[in-house]
């Protein structure tokens, strides 16, 4: 059986932890830019839509164009802390003064540095939801937000 051929540093790529990320929003909290560790994030999808097309001929099979560009709702999760910086952005929308920000979410390593970051563009939240307390129980109580966006971008 002849040698395994060793792996010059740098070139093996293993897939990176789900669990070191960093959601960051810009000018919600008296123009500050938000940070935040959450426990959860969900729902962040980009998808091309499909418009099937079939002319008057006796084609066996309808032309696929690109349709319109729709993003999912974000929700993230986390344990409440007692920061209101993304609660004082909620208060305002649900006030009527909706504010569109940009943000992004990071993607870290092992060693806390950043190896990916997804931007997002008009983004604002549409739900909160606030933790389930049980005095029976010995968890973390766990607030949701939800946010709209209306671009999904990676940061190449």
């Amino acid at each position: 059986m002849p040698p395994r051929e060793r792996s010059v540093p740098g070139t093996e790529r293993y897939p990176y932890p789900a669990y070191n990320f960093v959601v960051s929003v810009t000018n919600i909290d008296t123009g500050a830019t938000v940070s935040g560790s959450f426990s959860e994030m969900s729902g962040a999808t980009a998808e091309v839509q499909v418009i099937e097309y079939r002319a008057g001929t006796d084609a066996p099979h309808p032309l696929k164009v690109r349709g319109l560009t729709k993003h999912a709702n974000i929700t993230l999760k986390r344990g409440v802390t007692g920061h209101f910086g993304f609660w004082s952005w909620i208060q305002r929308g649900m006030d009527g003064d909706v504010q569109r920000q940009q943000g992004y979410i990071a993607l870290q390593d092992e060693d806390k540095q950043e190896v990916m970051r997804w931007l997002f563009k008009q983004a604002w939240p549409a739900k909160y939801t606030l933790p389930t307390l049980n005095a029976k129980n010995n968890e973390i109580a766990i607030e949701t937000l939800e946010l709209v966006v209306e671009d999904l971008r990676m940061d190449v």
